[in-house]
């Protein structure tokens, strides 16, 4: 089964490696390198890091375009989304057999946004 891992900060990466355990990833998509805060340089983000050393093939597409042409331009069974930081569209989600699993760190549609578990927390 040939998977795309989509996903950018550090709490994503156990999924990935989970992933890993149980499917072939045959890419990893995660968000363009930011600026880092006091340098100004480019930083990776964790997924990208931690996908280069499990040795798995990175892709950073920078709009939602790139991103289905990406994911349209291979044939991958199933996608696993955790924590990507961008919404998927309608035609992204339509681009696999099987689909895509979202692995959510909060109850939704109630706590979502960036700091899902924050919120839920906050809420009690």
């Amino acid at each position: 089964m040939g998977a795309v891992f989509l996903g950018t900060p550090a709490c994503a990466i156990p999924s990935l490696a989970a992933l890993a355990g149980v499917a072939d990833v045959e890419l990893v998509i995660t968000q363009p390198d930011g600026r880092a805060p006091r340098s100004g340089g480019r930083r990776p983000p964790p997924v990208k890091i931690a996908a280069q050393q499990f040795g798995f093939e990175v892709a950073q597409p920078e709009t939602g375009e790139a991103l289905h042409a990406v994911i349209a331009e291979r044939e991958f069974t199933v996608g696993v989304v955790v924590a990507y930081g961008r919404i998927l569209t309608p035609a992204v989600l339509d681009a696999l057999p099987y689909g895509f699993v979202n692995v959510h760190f909060s109850l939704l549609p109630r706590w979502r946004g960036p700091a899902p578990v924050e919120r839920a927390i906050a809420e009690g």
